[in-house]
């Protein structure tokens, strides 16, 4: 099976990219899927399997089946971003921050501007008690996808709780 090679995915993720960071974007919901498409795509149809599997099982709340073949993944495809991801996703849903946020951090690592891997980070330093981190965050997501859902107001939350707005 063919693979793209990874020069040419990452110039399609760049042109990606530097679409969605326009405000004015329309269409932005399809370039976030070509995105997550991009994401989803690690070069072997073996690690795209585990990666749906993980997803299934994730989608329909079994997360010990989720975290186990997203662990074969990450063991097997150590150099997948989403893959990671994915997994900080099911550890984060089975209330296993400290799994999740290293996960979090080789997803980030690999792919720095993965908007989904630092919204997670963002959410958990929120649940943890760390508002100006996760301020920090959520606006580290909006400079990368300023249409992603809820960011404007949790950015406007953040910003009341930790005393106003950084000029």
């Amino acid at each position: 099976m063919y693979s793209m090679p990874l020069a040419a995915q990452t110039d399609k993720l760049d042109q990606l990219y530097a679409e969605l960071a326009d405000p004015g974007l329309k269409s932005w919901e399809q370039v976030e899927r070509q995105i997550w498409s991009e994401w989803s795509q690690s070069g072997s149809p073996a690690m795209d399997l585990l990666l749906d599997r993980g997803r299934t099982a994730l989608e329909a709340g079994d997360l010990a089946a989720a975290i186990e073949h997203l662990t074969a993944l990450t063991d097997h495809a150590p150099d997948f971003a989403e893959g990671w991801n994915a997994r900080a996703t099911a550890y984060y849903q089975a209330g296993k921050y400290g799994p999740s946020l290293a996960d979090i951090r080789r997803a980030l690592a690999l792919e720095p501007r993965h908007f989904g891997a630092i919204s997670g980070l963002a959410l958990i330093l929120e649940e943890l008690g760390y508002p100006e981190d996760a301020l920090k965050a959520y606006r580290e997501v909006l400079t990368i996808h300023p249409h992603r859902p809820n960011l404007k107001g949790a950015i406007e939350r953040l910003d009341k709780e930790v005393g106003g707005t950084a000029l």
